[in-house]
C-alpha cells in the first residue's frame, strides 16, 4: 500500500529536489558574485565554458556563469543521490518537521563532501569554495521549506478528497487499530478510511464509533460506498477469506490482508512491511508500482505523440471519407470503463449511421450490422476507426497497450457472467492489448479475452508493451480468432 504511492511521492520529491537544489545554487552564485563579492568576477578562470558550444554564445565577461552552470548540475544531482542513499525518501515514521530538516541537514553535509572531493581531484577551472558553502546552505533552506509546503498542499487536497483511495477494512480488533493509525500516520498518502466491518461486541473501545456494519454487509456496504481497496483485517477463517477475495476479484476491489498466520494464497502474492506490519497483496500488479506508471505515461505520451503527427495526413483523409460517405459527424463519443472502474468519453471515427445515444450504448456490434456504413465497414475491419484514440492517450484516460475498454451496459452483464471480468480495470484501457493481438478481438470469445487481459496486466512490463505494438499491424491484417 505504503511502497506504492511511495513510489510516485519519491519522484515527486526528487523533482522537486533537484529544482530546489538548483534554485540554491543560484542564490549562492548570485550571493558572492554580484552582492559580496563582485569584484572576483573578473578573477575567474571560465576555460571550461569557453571548451563547450553554449559557452561561445555568453560574452567573455560572462562566461563564468556557463562555467558554474555545470558545477550547479552536479551539486544538484550529488545532492539528490545523498538524499536516496540515506533513504530521505521512505515513508516517514511520523518523524517532526524537525527530524526531517536534520535528515536533510545530513544529506546535504555529504554532498558537500562529495562535491569537494571531486573538485580536489578536477585540474580545470578554481571553483569559489564560498559559492559551495553559500549553496549548500541555501539548500538545506530551500529543501527543507520546499518539503514543508508540499506536505502541508498535499494534506490540504487529500483532506478535499483529492486523488485519495477510500478504504474498507474488515475487522475490530488489534489489527484494525493498528492499521488505522498507521494510514493516519501517513495521511499524505491519501488513504481515506470509510469503516470498519465486523462485530462491533468485540471492538476495541476506541473502533466502535467507526464500525459501519457485519461482515454480512459487505457487499451492500461495497455498493453504497465504492471502495478502492478491502483490507481484511481479522482472525483468518479459510471459508471467510476465500469468499472475501473472491469478492473482491469479481468486483473489480483491490484486496489486501494483514496476515496472523503465514500462509500463501497465491501465485501473485507479495508480502511487504508497511511501517513494521506485515500486509498480504493478494494480486501483485506490476502497474501498482509508481515508477512503472511513470515509464508507461512516458512510453505512451511520446509514442501517441509521434503517431499523431506522423499521420495527420491518414486522420484527415479519413474525416474526409467519412463526412462524404453519410450523413453526421466525423467523431463518435461514447461512454466506456477503464482503470479503477471510472467511466470515460471515448473517441471514434464514426463508422455507423446517427443513431440515438441508448440504441448505441445497448446493442452489441456484429458482422453484417446492417447500421455500418460503406466506409466504416472497412474502417471497422482494419480498426482505423480506433486511431482517434490517441488523442485519449494524450489526455490519459488510456494506454497505448492494455485491456479494450468497454460500455458500462455490457460492463454489467459480464461482470455476473465471466469470473475475474472487473480485474480487467486493475490496469488503463488500451487502444490494443495482448487479447487483440491473440486474435481476441471485435465479436469473438469474452473469456478469452478476459483471460488474455489478466495474463498481460500480472505479467506488464516496458517491453511486453513494446512487443504488443510492433504485432499489431500484423494482427490487424489477419481475420477475428485466427
Amino acid at each position: 500500500m505504503l511502497r506504492e504511492r511511495n513510489q510516485t511521492f519519491k519522484l515527486m520529491f526528487i523533482g522537486l529536489d533537484l529544482v530546489l537544489s538548483g534554485c540554491a545554487f543560484v542564490l549562492a552564485t548570485v550571493l558572492h558574485f554580484f552582492v559580496l563579492s563582485p569584484e572576483q568576477r573578473a578573477f575567474v578562470m571560465a576555460d571550461t565554458g569557453g571548451m563547450f558550444a553554449p559557452g561561445l554564445l555568453v560574452p567573455e565577461e560572462h562566461r563564468f556563469i556557463v562555467t558554474y552552470f555545470y558545477l550547479g548540475i552536479l551539486i544538484a544531482v550529488c545532492q539528490v543521490a545523498t538524499f536516496i542513499a540515506t533513504d530521505l525518501y521512505h515513508p516517514r515514521r511520523g518523524l517532526s518537521t524537525a527530524r526531517e530538516t536534520f535528515a536533510i541537514l545530513r544529506g546535504v553535509f555529504l554532498s558537500l563532501v562529495v562535491v569537494l572531493a571531486l573538485l580536489f581531484f578536477y585540474r580545470g577551472t578554481s571553483f569559489s569554495r564560498a559559492v559551495i558553502l553559500y549553496n549548500a546552505a541555501f539548500s538545506v533552506l530551500l529543501v527543507s521549506a520546499g518539503h514543508y509546503i508540499f506536505r502541508m498542499l498535499m494534506g490540504r487536497l487529500r483532506a478535499r478528497g483529492f486523488n485519495t483511495r477510500h478504504v474498507l477494512i474488515l475487522g475490530t480488533g488489534p489489527n484494525a487499530a493498528r492499521l488505522l493509525t498507521i494510514l493516519k500516520r501517513h495521511a499524505i498518502y491519501g488513504y481515506r478510511v470509510l469503516g470498519l466491518l465486523g462485530p462491533a461486541s468485540a471492538a476495541l473501545p476506541e473502533l466502535k464509533d467507526r464500525v459501519i456494519g457485519s461482515l454480512r454487509d459487505l457487499k451492500r456496504v461495497a455498493r453504497e460506498l465504492q471502495p478502492d481497496l478491502i483490507v481484511y483485517a481479522m482472525p483468518h477463517k479459510k471459508a471467510t477469506l476465500q469468499d472475501v477475495i473472491e469478492f473482491c476479484d469479481n468486483e473489480g476491489i483491490d484486496c489486501r490482508i494483514v496476515p496472523d498466520m503465514v500462509e500463501l494464497l497465491t501465485a501473485r502474492a507479495r508480502l511487504e512491511d508497511m511501517d513494521g506490519m506485515p500486509l498480504l497483496t493478494i494480486r501483485d500488479i506490476p502497474l501498482k508500482n509508481g515508477y512503472n506508471r511513470f515509464v508507461k505515461r512516458g512510453f505512451d505520451l511520446v509514442m501517441a505523440g509521434l503517431f499523431l503527427i506522423l499521420m495527420s495526413p491518414v486522420y484527415f483523409l479519413i474525416a474526409l471519407l467519412v463526412k462524404l460517405d453519410s450523413r453526421g459527424p466525423v467523431l463518435f463519443a461514447q461512454d466506456r470503463v477503464g482503470l479503477d472502474r471510472r467511466t470515460f468519453r471515448v473517441y471514434k471515427f464514426r463508422t455507423m449511421v446517427v443513431q440515438d445515444k441508448q440504441s448505441s450504448d445497448l446493442t452489441w456490434g456484429s458482422a453484417g450490422d446492417a447500421r455500418v456504413t460503406r466506409i466504416g465497414k472497412y474502417l471497422r475491419k482494419y480498426s482505423l476507426d480506433e486511431l482517434p484514440q490517441f488523442l485519449n492517450v494524450i489526455k490519459g484516460d488510456m494506454s497505448i497497450v492494455g485491456p479494450r475498454p468497454e460500455r458500462p451496459h455490457f460492463v454489467k452483464q459480464f461482470k455476473s457472467r465471466y469470473a475475474h471480468y472487473m480485474r480487467r480495470h486493475s490496469a488503463k484501457a488500451g487502444i490494443t492489448g495482448w487479447a487483440q493481438i491473440q486474435g481476441w478481438r471485435g465479436d469473438t470469445s469474452i473469456e478469452k479475452r478476459v483471460e488474455a487481459d489478466i495474463y498481460y496486466i500480472e505479467n506488464w512490463s516496458l517491453w511486453f508493451d513494446i512487443m504488443i505494438a510492433l504485432r499489431t499491424p500484423r494482427a490487424l491484417l489477419t481475420k477475428p480468432g485466427e
